[in-house]
């Protein structure tokens, strides 16, 4: 069989893709990626053939004339996301008449996908995998974003939906008309609806990494969506960092990462949490720059401090006793996997819907904030170190993840849209995988 891979440029995105094309190479399959210029070397160490593109709405898609607010993040989700959703389509058209693959693999947040699965032209089958959260459209009418819990009665389910009515009108209906006055102006139809349901609803198949146990109850899920764990955590090049031997002399160790997309600003989490347990003999804590260099860290590194700009988070997790995130969901699921209770902040991008899952789940606290303060911190982080519950259902998570087979799941969900829909659908609304 022959895949194409299609990739968000953005490593949080990239690094799943990678991962199931190592288990369909593994297996015997031709792989073929596709993702920014950018990434070409990544993709092609981890020894598969890339067919890159110029990512033109990527570095400048930041609106720095609007102040912080709705506008400027729905102005700024569009630029990233959606401008660049015609010539992704025109990317695909053109690869799969060259490649001629039996399956197209997306991650979900690769837009050029919708235009082929709303056009009527003959298409290879294609298989979303989710890389964030399930955003479905909530049963309890709770808007996405905010990283609200579920309602428990019908007051909670009556102010929520005054609070979608507010994120509607700022950003889920301007987004969709967007979209769909994009989509016009190739002379397609609109999005059967909101753009986040329309991602997980119109492929064939949506593979989703991640556990029931970590999301909220959406049932019945729609038929083409299949819960399948977690995926490896990708393999760090290089040596590791000279100071790994102190993690076998330590008694505890903390973890604390902003991710790889929102560490501008170290100062939001990194630094608060390093003052935070400055003065502890008992822990060791790590901190990642998330490919940024070191001297990004502008701040003195305590004695029980570690820095490195990138850490094997496969070898990494099971040893951690703590995890401290802004709420990436790659990392977050990364650490349950492992049975690590977790702290999380972040509010920005997906992060408050994870950081709320995190607590609400309890498997960890919900900080709900971009900047908390060391004393917060430090109160966290204790309790979810002294605490048993919170690792007890951390664990609990991790045997849930433990039943899955990822890559293999991911695989047969690939073999079974190409043996039902081996030339692609031509109607929409028809059935899925």
């Amino acid at each position: 069989m022959k895949l194409l891979l299609a990739a968000t440029p953005l490593t949080g995105h990239v690094n799943p893709l990678l991962a199931v094309a190592q288990a369909a190479s593994e297996r015997g399959d031709e792989v073929v990626v596709t993702t920014s210029e950018d990434f070409r070397r990544k993709v092609e160490e981890a020894g598969f053939r890339c067919r890159p593109y110029a990512d033109d709405h990527g570095p400048e898609y930041r609106e720095t004339a609007l102040p912080p607010g709705p506008e400027r993040g729905r102005r700024e989700f569009e630029r990233r996301f959606i401008d660049g959703m015609p010539r992704q389509a025109e990317l695909l058209r053109s690869l799969i008449a060259e490649e001629r693959p039996d399956v197209v693999v997306a991650g979900s947040m690769f837009l050029g996908v919708l235009p082929l699965l709303l056009d009527s032209r003959k298409r290879p089958p294609i298989v979303t995998v989710n890389v964030s959260f399930l955003f479905l459209d909530r049963p309890d009418g709770a808007p996405l974003g905010p990283g609200l819990p579920p309602a428990r009665d019908a007051i909670e389910r009556a102010r929520y939906a005054a609070i979608k009515a507010e994120v509607d009108a700022a950003f889920t209906d301007q987004v969709r008309a967007y979209t769909d006055a994009v989509l016009a102006r190739s002379g397609l139809p609109g999005l059967p609806a909101s753009l986040t349901q329309a991602i997980l609803t119109l492929p064939d198949a949506v593979v989703q990494l991640g556990v029931p146990a970590f999301e909220y109850d959406f049932a019945p899920l729609p038929p083409q969506i299949r819960f399948v764990g977690a995926l490896p955590p990708p393999a760090v090049s290089g040596p590791r960092p000279g100071w790994w031997a102190d993690l076998d002399r330590a008694r505890r160790i903390v973890l604390v990462t902003q991710g790889t997309l929102a560490n501008a600003d170290f100062g939001e989490l990194v630094e608060p949490t390093f003052q935070a347990l400055a003065d502890r003999d008992d822990v060791l804590v790590v901190a990642t720059t998330g490919g940024r260099p070191l001297d990004a860290i502008r701040f003195p590194v305590p004695a029980n401090g570690r820095v490195a700009t990138f850490l094997p988070f496969g070898d990494l997790m099971p040893r951690l006793d703590a995890l401290v995130t802004n709420g990436g969901y790659g990392t977050v699921i990364a650490a349950l996997q492992a049975g690590v209770p977790v702290v999380s902040a972040g509010l920005t991008e997906d992060k408050a819907e994870v950081g709320t899952r995190v607590g609400w789940s309890g498997v960890g606290i919900n900080l709900a904030a971009n900047r908390p303060d060391p004393q917060t911190l430090r109160r966290s982080i204790d309790a979810v170190l002294d605490e048993p519950g919170y690792r007890a259902r951390a664990q609990a998570m991790a045997e849930e993840f433990a039943r899955h087979d990822t890559p293999r799941e991911i695989l047969s969900v690939i073999d079974a849209v190409r043996q039902m829909h081996p030339a692609g659908r031509r109607d929409p609304n028809g059935p899925s995988c």
